[in-house]
C-alpha cells in the first residue's frame, strides 16, 4: 500500500482524494461485486473516506442501495476499519419524470430525522462518521432542514455533519447552528464548473473542509471537452492521466480541500487516487485557471 496524502478532516485525518460512491450504485453502474471490488481497491490503496447518499440508488429501485453497498464492502474488507471515514447525506431521492431518472428533493425535518436514522442502520453503525444534508429543499425554509440535522448531531446518529449543495449565505446559516459539528461543504466543482469557487474560499477562510463533487466535469453530462486542454498539457510533462493533474489542481485550491472522484471500476480510482501525490510546479499552475 502507497502512503497516500493525508489532509485535517475534523476530528480526522482523511486522505485528499476520497472515493465518491455514487457511479456504483446507480443508473449504468457494472453490478454489486464489481461495486465492492472498486471500494475494496480503494481502501486497499489506502484511501480512507468514502462517500456515499441515501438516495444512490436506480430511480425505481431498491433505496439506500450504496449505502448498503458501502456496508458489506467494509464488512468484507480485512483492513484497519477504524480509519476509514463513511460519510452518507439525506434530503434527496430518486424518481422516475416521464420515463427518466431524476431527482427530487424533501428538506422536511420529519424527513431529514427519519432518513437520517435509516441511513445508520443501512450503514449497520450506531453512529454515522459524516451526515451531510444533501441539497437545499426551496419548499423548506433552510434553518428548519439544518436544525433538523442538529438534532441528528445532538442524538447522536451523526458525530459531525456537513452541507452540501449550499450558497455562501447558507454556509452561515448553517454555522450559526450547528457550530463546531459543521465540519465540511461539498459542492460541485471542477474546471467544467467554476461558480462555486466563492464557497471554496469562503471555507477556507472558516476552516472549514471543502469537498469537490463531480471534481473531473462528472459523466452523466456533455459539457465542453476544450476546458480539459491545459489540464491534458500539464499531464503530458509529468507522464500521468489528465484526471490526476485535474485533482491536483483543485487539491492546490486550499489547504482543507478534498475531493471524491466517482469511479466505475477499480484502475479508476486507483489512477485518481494517485492525485494527491503528485506535485504541482509553479509553470503548471500558472498554465491552469487561477482565481
Amino acid at each position: 500500500m502507497t502512503t497516500l496524502q493525508m489532509r485535517p478532516f475534523g476530528p480526522w485525518q482523511s486522505t485528499a482524494v476520497g472515493q465518491g460512491e455514487m457511479p456504483l450504485t446507480i443508473e449504468d453502474n457494472l453490478g454489486w461485486q464489481t461495486g465492492i471490488e472498486t471500494i475494496h481497491a480503494a481502501l486497499d490503496a489506502g484511501c480512507r473516506q468514502i462517500d456515499t447518499a441515501w438516495a444512490y440508488y436506480c430511480s425505481g429501485g431498491e433505496e439506500q442501495t450504496g449505502e448498503k453497498l458501502v456496508r458489506e464492502a467494509m464488512a468484507t474488507w480485512k483492513g484497519p476499519k477504524e480509519e476509514v471515514i463513511i460519510a452518507t447525506k439525506v434530503g434527496h431521492n430518486r424518481n422516475f419524470t416521464d420515463g427518466v431518472p431524476t431527482w427530487g428533493q424533501d428538506g422536511t425535518p420529519e424527513t431529514l430525522l427519519r432518513h437520517g436514522k435509516m441511513s445508520a442502520q443501512a450503514l449497520g453503525v450506531d453512529t454515522i462518521d459524516l451526515l451531510y444534508f444533501h441539497r437545499p429543499d426551496p419548499k423548506v425554509p433552510y434553518n428548519e432542514s439544518i436544525e433538523a440535522m442538529k438534532q441528528l448531531h445532538d442524538e447522536g446518529v451523526a458525530r459531525t455533519i456537513g452541507i452540501s449543495n449550499a450558497s455562501v449565505e447558507q454556509i452561515d446559516i448553517a454555522h450559526e447552528i450547528l457550530g463546531d459539528s459543521l465540519i465540511a461543504v461539498q459542492n460541485q466543482f471542477s474546471p467544467i464548473y467554476t461558480s462555486t469557487i466563492d464557497t471554496l474560499q469562503y471555507c477556507e477562510q472558516l476552516g472549514l473542509n471543502f469537498v469537490c463533487w463531480s471534481p473531473l466535469g462528472g459523466y452523466r453530462a456533455a459539457y465542453d471537452v476544450s476546458k480539459m486542454d491545459p489540464f491534458k498539457a500539464v499531464a503530458a510533462r509529468h507522464n500521468v492521466s489528465w484526471q490526476q493533474v485535474v485533482l491536483a489542481w483543485e487539491l492546490s485550491l486550499g489547504k482543507k480541500v478534498i475531493v471524491i472522484p466517482g469511479a466505475h471500476r477499480p484502475q479508476t480510482i486507483l489512477d485518481s487516487l494517485q492525485a494527491g501525490e503528485l506535485e504541482l510546479t509553479e509553470q503548471d499552475l500558472q498554465d491552469l485557471p487561477q482565481f
